[in-house]
């Protein structure tokens, strides 16, 4: 398999970019490009740390993210399944990179820049719901924030059908990379109920 691992080559096979892919790019929130983000309930959270990459989904009933300048964005890290693979990279080596998504839109938006992680009592207090607090909040520095092309999501016709039929559950996936010493089984059953009272 022929490799590239010169940049002069990869250019050489792309060209040049073209003047709007350039010109979109921004250093904080503009007033479009807050309100995309602000109507926007879902992202992929990436970050990067000694034992390599992690590219995590985010969402949220509302907006995703609070902006607490036209430079910074706050994200609360509600419940998920505790690895704190994110969270760990995000302590050790701050890179992220977010990519926000609206369900109908073929735009992707996203934001480039530095992140902390928080517990502060006021700040873990903006993001009540239903009595419960996040644990801590990622606090974003925007270095760079553009629009992505939209053909990626064009091509896969993202919003336009349903692929879900037969694929198999998160119970059949344990069962199979634990070799069937998982039950998958009840793990199937008791999600949508354990789902319920931990989704805060």
């Amino acid at each position: 398999m022929r490799t590239i691992t010169d940049i002069a080559a990869l250019e050489a096979l792309y060209g040049t970019p073209g003047e709007a892919s350039l010109r979109k790019v921004a250093p904080c929130l503009t007033p479009t490009y807050r309100k995309w983000i602000m109507t926007s309930r879902f992202c992929v959270l990436t970050t990067v740390g000694p034992d390599g990459t992690d590219g995590s989904p985010r969402g949220d009933d509302g907006p995703v993210v609070t902006e607490l300048d036209p430079q910074t964005l706050a994200l609360p890290d509600w419940r998920g399944n505790q690895r704190l693979d994110s969270l760990r990279n995000i302590v050790v080596d701050g890179r992220v990179s977010l990519m926000f998504m609206v369900p109908g839109s073929n735009t992707v938006v996203r934001v480039n820049g530095s992140a902390v992680l928080s517990d502060d009592p006021d700040l873990v207090g903006r993001f009540e719901q239903k009595g419960r607090h996040p644990a801590t909040v990622i606090v974003v520095r925007i270095s760079e924030v553009y629009t992505q092309c939209a053909r990626a999501l064009i091509r896969a016709g993202l919003w336009a059908r349903d692929d879900s039929a037969g694929l198999p559950t998160v119970g059949e996936i344990m069962s199979d990379v634990t070799e069937g010493d998982f039950d998958g089984m009840t793990y199937d059953a008791d999600w949508a109920a354990r789902a319920s009272k931990t989704m805060w």
